[in-house]
């Protein structure tokens, strides 16, 4: 795979971590300062994301991703992902959302890590 191809499988195995609760997976490819910047301005750090999503404080039941663009700078990158999420979130009831997530990668001995994550609708 190239780095741009490493890049857009970054975004896909984090919606496949969430979508299994794969907590293993999540560590794996963030960065041990990730944070994730909610639509609502709330900041999760890694440890809380990942405790969210495996206590179901952040259900995600599918992604079907629309569209993936990315721009690689030598060892960092910014990738914006648009998808069509059915989830359920903070203990409201289980909706669809054409979710965009912002993403900062950094270059790690050959992997792209995920360091922010920031989430809107489009």
């Amino acid at each position: 795979m190239n780095d741009f191809e490493k890049t857009k499988n970054s975004y896909c195995l984090m919606y496949d971590a969430m979508l299994n609760k794969d907590s293993k997976l999540l560590a794996e490819i963030l960065c041990d300062n990730f944070v994730l910047v909610h639509m609502t301005g709330m900041n999760q750090s890694k440890k809380e994301f990942i405790s969210s999503v495996l206590n179901g404080t952040l259900n995600y039941f599918s992604a079907k991703h629309q569209n993936i663009e990315v721009n690689i700078h030598n060892s960092t990158a910014e990738l914006t992902g648009q998808s069509i999420v059915n989830a359920a979130v903070f203990g409201g009831g289980r909706h669809t959302w054409k979710l965009q997530l912002d993403l900062d990668l950094i270059k790690k001995d050959g992997e792209w890590l995920i360091y922010r994550a920031k989430a809107s609708v489009y």
